[in-house]
């Protein structure tokens, strides 16, 4: 039997209406909604009825994406299908310390409200934004970055990274780049995962002090190292907190997670961002993604079919 990782989406990959079919779909996933509806009132009705603007909010977009895709994972989960490793895109490393069993699930949705207050409070401050740079090199592009005052952050497949910056001297490089590769503006609200964020990473690790993280269960890769938690030399506090200010090595993450023994990557939460990269990464890869009920039965049935369970 192959392994399986579970991949948490990050921010920009919500959606309005998201979750609800899950929680019509799964007795695991309606706990989990009830779980995040007690420490966050009028969470479930932000994602199965919330407007994209108010969804594109960091202190929205983020507890909201933490809640549906453990949701998701968890219905799976439910369904006899369970991880062997877990990854998370930026804000998914912070559902995936819970499903890797390092946080209580409390202490994981305690952390990703903080979390996106701080990242919040920096964005503010900065006025920043990201976008995705389609058809350069992750050397092009950091060099193209560092000539205009911007940052490389997310190196997320071949010939694709974002950037990150001050929104008015993004909107600057982006022309710069009219007709040398295609430039997708994010649906976020700050320049993450950029020194930007410094501040809001400083706070965090402050704030962590009072959680108790464990070993886990299961091997989760951190964005920071694209090693697993374990072999990373740093505490899981640690690389929380340089994760909103460092760079996602998110194509190194999932070429090491391939050479550790992976072979079928399932996406939890919406959307299909990191299931489409990861077939950039590696076409032989089995990408699968679960974001409703229909998706969850279909991707159960097919890893049993594969002998993944």
């Amino acid at each position: 039997m192959g392994k399986i990782a579970f991949l948490f989406a990050g921010q920009g990959s919500q959606t309005p209406g998201m979750g609800r079919s899950l929680w019509e779909s799964s007795d695991a996933a309606k706990e989990i909604f009830h779980k995040a509806e007690q420490l966050r009132p009028g969470l479930t009705d932000l994602c199965f009825s919330g407007k994209k603007e108010e969804l594109s909010e960091t202190e929205n977009a983020q507890p909201a994406l933490f809640a549906v895709s453990t949701a998701a994972a968890y219905a799976l989960m439910e369904l006899g299908i369970a991880p062997n490793g877990a990854a998370g895109f930026s804000l998914g490393e912070i559902p995936a310390l819970a499903c890797a069993k390092i946080l209580s699930l409390e202490d994981a949705f305690a952390l990703v409200l903080e979390r996106a207050k701080l990242m919040q409070a920096c964005a503010e401050e900065t006025k920043g934004g990201m976008a995705a740079v389609i058809g350069l090199s992750d050397e092009e592009v950091t060099a193209y970055a560092k000539e205009h005052g911007v940052y490389a952050v997310n190196f997320n497949a071949p010939g694709q990274v974002v950037v990150a910056g001050e929104s008015d001297i993004l909107a600057a490089f982006s022309a710069f780049l009219k007709g040398k590769a295609r430039v997708v503006p994010l649906a976020v609200s700050g320049a993450f995962h950029s020194p930007y964020m410094q501040k809001a990473a400083d706070e965090l690790a402050f704030w962590m002090r009072r959680l108790t993280f464990s070993k886990g269960d299961i091997p989760l890769y951190a964005n920071a190292t694209a090693m697993p938690y374990s072999e990373s030399g740093m505490s899981a506090a640690e690389l929380v907190a340089r994760q909103i200010a460092s760079p996602v090595l998110w194509r190194k993450t999932m070429e090491r997670m391939i050479s550790d023994g992976f072979s079928a990557f399932v996406e939890v939460g919406p959307g299909n961002t990191l299931k489409n990269l990861l077939k950039k990464i590696c076409p032989s890869a089995l990408c699968l993604s679960v974001f409703d009920g229909e998706s969850l039965v279909k991707t159960a049935e097919c890893l049993k079919e594969n002998n993944y369970a």
